[in-house]
């Protein structure tokens, strides 16, 4: 074999999250961890994203406990990585050194090997905290550089005005970004990800980015994509060629779709190429069936719906004329032909059943999640009929507020504010009358500095106020820690990995902690109630007795469980009446339980003595 091309797995974080709604509870998650030991994946994607949010949310579990049991799993044969979003971390604000430094080192210190850092806005500013402070924790920084493309410029009305049009600008153009990827370098990280969140970037754009980036880094390049537009695997078989050196991949029933490319169909690329991919395959067929059934079990969350054709690369021989569809493929990739690369990665796909390419998605230049987040927000409206002038809207509102990227948060904020102007307009009103909070604060600069500088009058327009204003972390208010009276008085966190989480996601991990200190004082109180239970249990007398005759204090015990006593011995001794009293055996007994000590008090016909 020649080159090597490491894998970064995805299935277990980006996978389920771009196909399953991140609903993949813990139960299953342990069922797979035994066999990624062995699987020699360079990276295995745990964490970050949406599951902190999510487990807590939907799943009711533990985020910390998800991390920890993966990395008991792996023990070390594989990284273990997670996605950031820099200063917004897993959630949707900024938040203040002091939470990232204590997320980044209570995940180091549970197994977490790399974070994968990016911001929205691709502002270095929001990310260059968390590269150092990741390697000074001793992790390894993966700084993400986002994609994105330049909006479709408008049509001018009128033969004159289409005649004299401006060519607008290109922003986003292949020295953006190796410009933005020398900086993640310059800053500390030790790996630099193209990451392709909408599956965006086609293939003739990976050969003619790909080889700059390579020539400008020293580290390692890693190549993140989504197959949602139909890309997705031309666009991986081309980084490939030129020189990728960490592929992002998902095992077979978590791939595809709205997901990056498949493993297994890498595989068979890799081999053609003479390209050694760092993975067991034995192994990865072995997840793969498991993962089969995972997906049976996520079938109400399921976006595909339809199960592509099986397949074990390693096992099975192709077809000569799908094997012939991967060596076109490859012909057409040499050649640098986009067109004729993807008619045969979709053929491939096509073969194997995996969703075909989504053309609106691919015509608007948006990621899938912000369209069914917009169609979702139109239904809840009942404005369905408004779907096409908002999406039409999008590139204005891209550029009014400094051409962000169309990635989470971004990609929300912009779609639910082209979704207002549609209604707007349909209205009568002025564009943006109805506008977001978050959409204000996008414009204010509280997400960070946007690739385009916004015009002053649209900030003022949108803010109040030309003024450029930062979100200021000195304002962060450190959640409050109540204690739980009706749960026996306790804290709802009860220690620092808890507390992280009511920082982050206060609303959702608030619910979740009062359920786990509820959970833990019912045990508490039950386990009480059966001792009380036990004990009552065994102060049932069956046998004769000895009781106090008069009230007292017990002065001498002379027998003890077990012993064997005659009538007249001396059982024991009390003081009532300022007098110490003998009192005997009435009879030839075995003495079961002896119920006081010397120094108790006793009451009138109080049991002290039982016997067999």
């Amino acid at each position: 074999m020649g080159r090597k091309l490491q894998i970064r797995d995805l299935t277990m974080r980006d996978g389920q999250q771009s196909l399953f709604a991140t609903r993949m509870n813990q139960k299953s998650i342990d069922r797979l961890l035994p066999l990624y030991e062995n699987a020699g994946f360079y990276i295995v994607e745990v964490w970050g994203g949406a599951v902190p949010d999510s487990v807590m949310r939907y799943l009711d579990e533990s985020p910390w406990n998800r991390l920890r049991k993966a990395s008991a799993a792996l023990k070390g044969h594989s990284l273990l990585s997670a996605l950031s979003r820099g200063r917004n971390l897993f959630g949707y604000v900024p938040y203040p050194d002091s939470v990232l430094e204590g997320f980044y080192k209570e995940a180091i210190d549970d197994g977490l090997n790399v974070m994968r850092i990016f911001d929205a806005l691709n502002d270095l500013d929001n990310v260059k905290g968390s590269i150092k402070m990741i390697n000074e924790l001793g992790g390894i920084a993966d700084g993400a550089v986002c994609y994105t493309v330049d909006p479709k410029p408008e049509t001018p009305k009128g033969f004159f005005a289409r005649l004299f049009a401006k060519k607008p600008e290109m922003i986003f153009t292949d020295e953006y970004f190796v410009e933005k990827a020398k900086a993640m370098e310059a800053y500390g990280a030790r790996i630099v990800t193209l990451k392709d969140m909408a599956g965006l970037v086609n293939p003739a754009r990976v050969a003619t980015l790909m080889p700059k980036l390579k020539a400008a880094l020293t580290v390692p390049v890693d190549f993140h994509t989504h197959c949602t537009p139909g890309y997705g695997l031309a666009s991986s078989v081309m980084a490939m060629i030129h020189g990728v050196d960490i592929l992002d991949t998902n095992i077979w029933w978590f791939a595809g779709g709205s997901a990056a490319p498949a493993i297994e169909l890498i595989y068979v690329f890799a081999k053609k190429l003479d390209i050694e991919v760092e993975a067991d395959m034995e192994a990865v067929a072995k997840i793969a069936k498991e993962l089969k059934k995972v997906r049976e079990e996520l079938s109400e969350f399921d976006l595909g719906k339809k199960f592509p054709r099986d397949f074990n690369p390693v096992a099975e021989k192709l077809p000569a004329e799908v094997d012939e569809l991967f060596d076109k493929a490859i012909e057409a990739a040499l050649r640098n032909d986009e067109e004729e690369l993807l008619v045969y990665c979709h053929g491939i796909e096509d073969y194997f059943g995996f969703p075909k390419p989504n053309m609106l998605v691919k015509e608007a230049e948006v990621p899938g999640g912000m369209y069914s987040n917009m169609v979702a927000q139109l239904k809840a409206l009942q404005a369905e009929d408004l779907l096409d002038d908002a999406m039409r809207l999008i590139p204005k509102v891209r550029r009014d507020a400094g051409l962000v990227p169309l990635v989470t948060p971004t990609s929300q904020i912009v779609g639910s504010q082209a979704v207002s102007l549609a209604i707007d307009r349909k209205n009568g009103n002025p564009d943006y009358t109805t506008k977001s909070n978050q959409f204000i604060s996008l414009v204010k600069g509280e997400y960070g500095h946007t690739p385009v500088a916004i015009d002053p009058e649209f900030r003022l327009k949108i803010t109040g106020s030309e003024i450029e204003t930062p979100y200021d972390t000195a304002k962060y208010k450190k959640p409050e820690n109540p204690l739980l009276e009706d749960a026996g008085g306790v804290q709802l966190a009860n220690n620092g990995e808890e507390y992280l989480l009511l920082e982050l996601l206060p609303t959702v991990a608030a619910p979740f902690l009062k359920r786990r200190r509820s959970e833990e004082y019912e045990m508490v109180m039950a386990e009480m109630r059966q001792a009380e239970a036990e004990e009552a249990a065994a102060n049932i007398v069956t046998g004769p007795v000895l009781q106090a005759p008069m009230s007292g204090k017990i002065v001498e015990v002379n027998v003890k469980p077990g012993d064997k006593i005659k009538r007249g011995d001396v059982v024991l001794v009390y003081e009532a009446m300022k007098m110490e009293n003998d009192l005997e055996a009435e009879g030839d007994y075995t003495v079961k339980r002896v119920l006081v000590v010397p120094g108790d008090q006793v009451m009138t016909d109080q049991v002290m003595v039982e016997y067999e």
